[in-house]
């Protein structure tokens, strides 16, 4: 699900942004473990990991440890997401 939107990192609410950051600094995690990590409720990452799924930052995949669960990870894309978010913060 390539990003089709001209939507970028810095135009997603608060709550993705702190989504983007739990998988940043932590890695692949779990929706379960996001929401841990974040502190935020399950809907809320739910909806962020959604948001940037759809703009290609963060990619879903199987969890084989427990096939009930996806496992999210940030895309290479989100190198380039990252690298603009602090040009820009400079």
């Amino acid at each position: 699900m390539a990003g089709t939107d001209d939507e970028t990192l810095d135009d997603l609410p608060p709550s993705a942004k702190l989504v983007f950051k739990v998988l940043e600094y932590n890695g692949t995690l779990t929706q379960k473990g996001i929401v841990e990590e974040s502190m935020l409720s399950a809907r809320t990452v739910r909806y962020a990991l959604e948001r940037l799924e759809r703009i290609g930052l963060v990619e879903e995949d199987v969890y084989f440890a427990d096939a009930r669960q996806n496992i999210y990870e940030l895309t290479p894309q989100a190198a380039e997401a990252i690298e603009n978010s602090e040009a820009i913060a400079d």
